[in-house]
């Protein structure tokens, strides 16, 4: 059953998490996260670093494997209890074809580094997909304008700002065309005079509708731009609420805490 802290159920969700369990050793890093999302929200998940957000998010698309807990993408099953209650995924190919819907970015860009831009949006669609250059070309190119950076097409990383690395690697993930955009932490590695134009890159995708999971400790993105906001901490989703009523009410002590160190 989803945590009390979740919202109403949603119809067909995007993302279902129910009852996630990670164990590295003997820390148990998520204790039975319960999480659904729904078809264009922005979740911002926000905490103490050491909460399990990552973690979680990693989950999501099997960068990590889970203990326990069903992982549902878009009404498809990617792991579910079995008779012990221990999670078991489906086979590796129907893992490939769920985990394609989700892009992700990463907190430290991940960019190859001996490709130029163009080349680094445009290698997962004709390595993974299969499609041909010249098809790939055009949206690459549409996806860098998109990201304002059509003109270091040419460009290696390591002649880019971290700014403009990260704004590659949103128009690297959206090369794939996801339904869903998975963001972790992906402004934490930048000086703050960089971030925002990440930022202002991931509100576009949020105007136009894009579902997006974003780990994050940007307080002002979270209360702007997310249609709803959850708190982790110590493994556990603590809170779920809309987000102008996440900032100004606030219902668990834990919540409480952690916001008015925030300010």
């Amino acid at each position: 059953m989803p945590s009390m802290t979740e919202v109403a159920p949603v119809a067909c969700p995007m993302i279902l998490a129910d009852g996630i369990r990670k164990r590295f050793g003997a820390h148990e890093v998520l204790k039975g996260v319960s999480l659904t999302m729904a078809k264009g929200e922005v979740i911002a998940v926000i905490g103490p670093s050491g909460s399990g957000k990552s973690t979680f998010l990693r989950c999501l698309n099997h960068l990590e494997t889970i203990d326990a807990g069903r992982i549902e993408i878009e009404g498809d099953t990617l792991a579910a209890p079995d008779a012990e209650g221990r999670a078991r995924y489906v086979g590796d190919t129907e893992v490939r074809r769920i985990c394609a819907r989700m892009g992700m970015v990463f907190q430290h860009f991940n960019l190859f580094p001996h490709l130029t831009v163009l080349q680094n949006v445009i290698e997962a669609p004709i390595t993974v997909k299969g499609l041909k250059r010249d098809a790939v070309l055009p949206k690459a190119e549409a996806l860098l304008k998109k990201v304002g950076l059509l003109d270091k097409r040419d460009a290696y990383p390591s002649r880019l700002s971290g700014g403009q690395k990260q704004r590659v690697a949103i128009a690297r993930a959206l090369a794939m065309e996801p339904d869903i955009m998975l963001f972790d932490e992906p402004t934490s590695a930048l000086d703050p005079e960089l971030t925002g134009e990440v930022l202002r890159t991931m509100r576009q995708l949020a105007d136009e509708h894009m579902t997006m999971l974003v780990v994050t400790h940007e307080m002002g993105f979270a209360r702007e731009v997310a249609s709803r906001v959850v708190f982790m901490d110590g493994g556990e989703l603590i809170e779920s609420q809309p987000a102008a009523d996440f900032f100004a009410r606030p219902q668990h002590p834990r919540t409480r805490a952690f916001l008015d160190s925030m300010l």
